[in-house]
């Protein structure tokens, strides 16, 4: 299992997000104080659905939320899935601790 804290301060929302790989998909699960994002707060995101921009699952559902265009959860949502599925090495993730977008 994957779980990643989501700090949405303009929002200021805090959310946590993980996911867990079963068979060809990863089983999401948000747990998050925002309206919005509760409208994805559960999915089963299909692997070959994570790459890409276009024709990606959690991106078409974010849309339908709707979430805000710069909302932070569909990319760890993203994160995790490819964590799970072993595109990207949760030992790389581990190292880096930590992403962000620092305004200035």
């Amino acid at each position: 299992m994957t779980e990643v804290t989501v700090n949405s301060n303009i929002c200021g929302y805090v959310h946590k997000v993980s996911g867990k790989i079963d068979g060809n998909k990863v089983a999401i699960e948000i747990k998050t104080p925002c309206n919005v994002v509760k409208n994805i707060a559960h999915m089963e995101v299909p692997l070959g659905r994570i790459l890409g921009m276009k024709n990606n699952y959690v991106l078409e559902k974010a849309a339908d939320a709707p979430c805000c265009d710069t909302c932070l959860v569909p990319c760890a949502v993203l994160h995790v899935c490819r964590l799970e599925a072993g595109y990207m090495a949760k030992s790389l993730a581990k190292e880096a601790g930590n992403i962000s977008i620092e305004f200035e």
